[in-house]
């Protein structure tokens, strides 16, 4: 079955080893977005790469996340998604895209940006990884 947009807000634990919460929130609920700001310590904004229709759309978002003053200086994951499918366009050219590099030298935040696939775990190490050194261990 094709995979789901995501509604609404989900609430997830990892342990990195130190508890982090993650909430996630899917994009068609952007307006009530900035209700959760003052509590992010990292953001991870995943883009569908398979979906060139939607990159205009989310490259405005990922800016007026950017923009947000309670983010300013809040570590930002960028994840292009999906990349198990055929029709994804790949990090270059999602960057291309998305104009990334004008988009990183104009932010106040560092920005991250991986490839992943959350059907078959491709890159997701990789996200664990960032955030636990985002976020610090306390060893």
């Amino acid at each position: 079955p094709a995979p789901v947009p995501q509604v609404g807000t989900n609430l997830t634990d990892l342990r990195l080893p130190r508890k982090a919460t993650v909430r996630e929130l899917g994009g068609c609920m952007g307006p009530i977005w900035p209700s959760y700001y003052s509590e992010c310590s990292a953001l991870l904004f995943v883009v569908d790469a398979s979906n060139p229709t939607q990159v205009s759309s989310s490259c405005i978002q990922l800016l007026s996340v950017l923009s947000a003053a309670p983010l300013a200086s809040v570590p930002v994951l960028v994840l292009f998604n999906k990349i198990d499918l055929p029709c994804y366009m790949s990090l270059v050219e999602m960057k291309s895209l998305f104009r990334m590099q004008d988009i990183v030298s104009c932010a106040t935040q560092p920005i991250t940006m991986l490839e992943t696939s959350a059907r078959d775990g491709t890159g997701l190490a990789d996200v664990l990884q960032w955030l636990r050194a985002t976020l610090g261990d306390p060893h």
